[in-house]
């Protein structure tokens, strides 16, 4: 079956080492825009954006927050947010072991301090956070109906732990906890996936199967997408849990390996 769309998770799949598009990758992705070309992560839709514009893509949907929300034409079409109920919770416990707490609802970044967490992520996705205490946030969203499509725990591998122990504990069937790396816990509704948020696009908008998709990923919550989609692409840096479901092993995410995974799939001329 010939395949008629892709996917691609952006941070460990598509980014060079510098964080950005190389070259080359970015004239593979254009040579086939003839297919829709759907970034999917679990940033905030103006970390992905910039993206979009490199690759000319700015017409295509977006999924974010790991399929917490997806954006049609920059408007909403699924939302999925952690209740603020929860949220008051989780920043009363956090308040006895002081855990950075980003949370994030459509483009708003709320942290409570500019500290090291919050200029790493600065640096890493080119957004700039707002600067409010979690509890006033929380309020904020209350009195405005809304809940978080994110959150975001940094801190030591100890108060990672204690935040991880506490919501499986008091939420076992609420929230997906998705350990990033050790110092890193990104919170979001169990009810969403990567591969969800492909299904609502593909059955909704493109009128597409699975089967006829393309996916590329990297971590842990791609494994999902890997294995829904008719050819899914681990790139070579890819957690042993993604390339033991993909259908084919391209080369590193750092180092063009979405753009190879490309040529040989579409044969592409772009060198």
């Amino acid at each position: 079956m010939p395949y008629q769309i892709i996917f691609s998770d952006i941070d460990g799949t598509l980014l060079n080492h510098q964080r950005e598009l190389s070259e080359h990758t970015k004239n593979t992705i254009k040579e086939l825009n003839h297919l829709p070309f759907v970034l999917i992560s679990a940033r905030m839709p103006a970390a992905m954006r910039h993206l979009q514009k490199d690759l000319d893509i700015e017409h295509q949907p977006i999924i974010c927050y790991n399929g917490g929300l997806i954006l049609v034409d920059n408007e909403p079409v699924s939302s999925t947010e952690i209740p603020v109920d929860l949220m008051h919770r989780l920043s009363e416990f956090n308040s006895g072991i002081d855990c950075h707490l980003s949370l994030y609802h459509n483009d708003e970044w709320y942290v409570p301090q500019k500290d090291r967490w919050a200029d790493r992520e600065e640096n890493n996705t080119k957004v700039t956070p707002e600067v409010m205490s979690n509890a006033d946030v929380i309020k904020k969203w209350r009195n405005e109906g809304k809940g978080a499509h994110k959150i975001m725990a940094m801190g030591s591998e100890e108060q990672i732990d204690q935040i991880r122990d506490f919501l499986t504990k008091e939420f076992p069937n609420e929230l997906h906890l998705y350990r990033s790396k050790p110092t890193y816990l990104e919170i979001a509704h169990k009810r969403i996936s990567k591969f969800t948020a492909i299904s609502h696009l593909l059955e909704n908008h493109f009128n597409l199967k699975p089967e006829e998709s393309v996916a590329f990923g990297d971590n842990y919550n791609d494994v999902e997408m890997i294995k829904g989609v008719g050819m899914g692409v681990a790139v070579a840096n890819a957690r042993k849990e993604v390339l033991e479901v993909a259908n084919l092993v391209t080369g590193h995410g750092k180092e063009d390996g979405v753009a190879a995974g490309l040529k040989k799939l579409f044969k592409t001329s772009e060198d």
